[in-house]
């Protein structure tokens, strides 16, 4: 009984470490970071060239059936083009989202808003480039009388009742963040599109430590973001769209590649069959099918685990769920200036 309690107090550390280091080092985010535009970029706020707003949801479940109380993160997000008329070869576009993130035994939680604007300029016929920033509130708190401490081990249990000698500032903090990114895109002919952005978050390091000894370790990293994708209408039945993004953050990387593909189901485009793999280096295979019908589109992906981090989470890994919907303003839409590739 002995070893047991210990192996479950083991693994909690384990997780709780690994949700730390996910948090400073990763920061929120979603392995369909194609379907969350504004999280990825905000030069990316009205860049959507067959609408004039777009609205869309995500939720993310990590290791459910192994933690009582696994991380999920979900999103809420809208943005639209603004003053489409005003620029002859340019608009503006203004964004919304909502971040919430919840995880662990203490509940250690995240709720973010951010507010994003970006102005968008053709460039010729053939190219396009964006600039964006971001502002946002951010809110963490954590419920310490959920925690226990390797103090409050008496030998057989985790005892509350004994002091953890942990000593809080607050349990909940709040800062301002902002950030910035660009976009260049290029559209040689009807069927073919490329897009690339950059773009940095927590450009003024805010300081989120629950502790009084506030030091450079506990305030919140710059995080550099790259991606890269492409359009490629190969007939009417195929479309076909190869990703790329790279995230690094302190001492952390993620990179994630692949494609997905969209088959024409019902002739007009009105009805696609969405398909795709992509992986994560060094951590999972990321399978991902969704379906779009008119201006809805609904994709589920999982991230199968194939790193050695599986051995703790019983190679249990994550699913997500992305709902984005698209729309015009008036019955014929404002002047879209950008082109695309469609059925």
């Amino acid at each position: 009984m002995k070893r047991n309690f210990r192996r479950v107090g083991y693994l909690s550390f384990i997780f709780f470490t690994i949700f730390l280091t996910h948090a400073y080092s990763q920061d929120l985010h979603f392995s369909q970071y194609i379907n969350a535009p504004l999280l990825t970029n905000p030069a990316n706020t009205g860049f959507e060239p067959d609408a004039d707003w777009r609205a869309g949801i995500n939720y993310r479940n990590q290791w459910a059936g192994v933690l009582n109380n696994p991380y999920k993160t979900m999103s809420a997000w809208a943005d639209a083009q603004i003053f489409n008329n005003r620029f002859e070869n340019g608009w503006m576009g203004a964004g919304l989202i909502l971040l919430k993130d919840q995880a662990g035994s203490g509940n250690l939680s995240s709720t973010k808003v951010y507010g994003s604007i970006a102005y968008h300029q053709l460039l010729g016929y053939k190219s396009l480039l964006s600039g964006g920033f971001g502002i946002g509130a951010v809110n963490k708190r954590i419920d310490v009388t959920k925690l226990t401490f390797n103090t409050q081990w008496n030998g057989k249990f985790f005892d509350v009742t004994i002091p953890s000698n942990e000593v809080f500032n607050a349990t909940s903090v709040w800062y301002f963040d902002l950030n910035a990114g660009l976009n260049y895109a290029i559209f040689p002919s009807d069927n073919a599109y490329l897009n690339a952005g950059f773009s940095v978050d927590h450009i003024n390091m805010p300081n989120e430590s629950f502790f009084s000894n506030n030091t450079a370790d506990t305030k919140v990293p710059m995080r550099f973001n790259t991606f890269i994708n492409g359009s490629f209408k190969l007939n009417n039945q195929w479309i076909v769209n190869p990703n790329a993004y790279v995230s690094i953050m302190s001492k952390s990387t993620e990179i994630v590649g692949g494609m997905n593909a969209h088959y024409n189901l019902s002739g007009d485009g009105n009805m696609q069959l969405i398909g795709g793999l992509y992986y994560r280096a060094k951590d999972a295979f990321i399978p991902m099918v969704g379906v779009t019908v008119s201006s809805i589109s609904a994709t589920i992906s999982y991230d199968a685990t194939n790193s050695t981090l599986g051995t703790y989470s019983q190679t249990l890994g994550a699913y997500e769920l992305s709902i984005t919907k698209v729309g015009l303003f008036g019955d014929y839409g404002t002047n879209v200036k950008c082109p695309s590739v469609k059925f």
